[in-house]
This record gives structure tokens, C-alpha cells and sequence, in this order.
């Protein structure tokens, strides 16, 4: 019923920038939330950042500062503004969003395929 799709992604110089996408389609009511997480090989998967329908955010620790999260409700489509990238952050990135299909029914979480992000000299 409701599909998230990550595009953006691709190989990057250290010290480039990338932007990448994460748009909704299905049936949605609403979406109070989405967010963007990232997983490099043997690593744990690990926060991005947030941001809920009001336009609040929060990221994590390592990317503060230099990347930033944006959503279009319109579109149902959020973005990853990602500036100053480093070797460090390669890894696969994955949107997920909390989503409510209808008025009167509790919120689902549901997850995006992934883009690999590389970034290399």
C-alpha cells in the first residue's frame, strides 16, 4: 500500500556534495514523521536524521552540521542535503517514514530499498 524510494545516490569526491530523495506513494493519509538512516558493511545501521510534518529536526551526532533534512509535504518527498562528504560516510542509505493510512488508524513504519552512497577519491 505505501512504498518509499530513495534515488540520489552515487559516487562523490571527499569534500562534494549529493542530495538524495525519498518520495511516498501509496495510501497515505498522513506522514508524521520521516527519517534517514545509513548502513556501511559490518556496521550497525545508524541515525541520519529526522524530521517530523511540522519541519522539526534532529540528526545525529555525525553528520550535524553538515547535512540537512527537508521534506515537501506536497510531494510526500523528503530530502537528504548532504554537504562536506567524507570516506566515512559511504554506506547504504535507507528512508523510512511513520505513515497513517487513514484517520482512524494507528501509524505504520515502513522502509525504503536503500541508495549507496560512495564516497572516494
Amino acid at each position: 500500500q505505501v512504498q518509499l524510494v530513495e534515488s540520489g545516490g552515487g559516487l562523490v569526491q571527499p569534500g562534494r556534495s549529493l542530495r538524495l530523495s525519498c518520495a511516498a506513494s501509496g495510501s497515505i493519509f498522513s506522514i508524521p514523521a520521516m527519517g534517514w538512516y545509513r548502513q556501511a558493511p559490518g556496521k550497525p545501521r545508524e541515525l541520519v536524521g529526522t524530521i517530523t510534518s511540522g519541519g522539526i529536526t534532529n540528526y545525529g551526532d555525525s553528520v550535524k552540521g553538515r547535512f540537512t533534512i527537508s521534506r515537501d509535504n506536497a510531494k510526500n518527498t523528503m530530502y537528504l542535503q548532504m554537504n562536506s562528504l567524507k570516506p566515512e560516510d559511504t554506506a547504504v542509505y535507507s528512508c523510512n517514514a511513520v505513515v497513517k493510512v487513514s484517520s482512524a488508524t494507528p501509524s505504520t513504519l515502513y522502509w525504503g530499498q536503500g541508495t549507496q552512497v560512495t564516497v572516494s577519491s
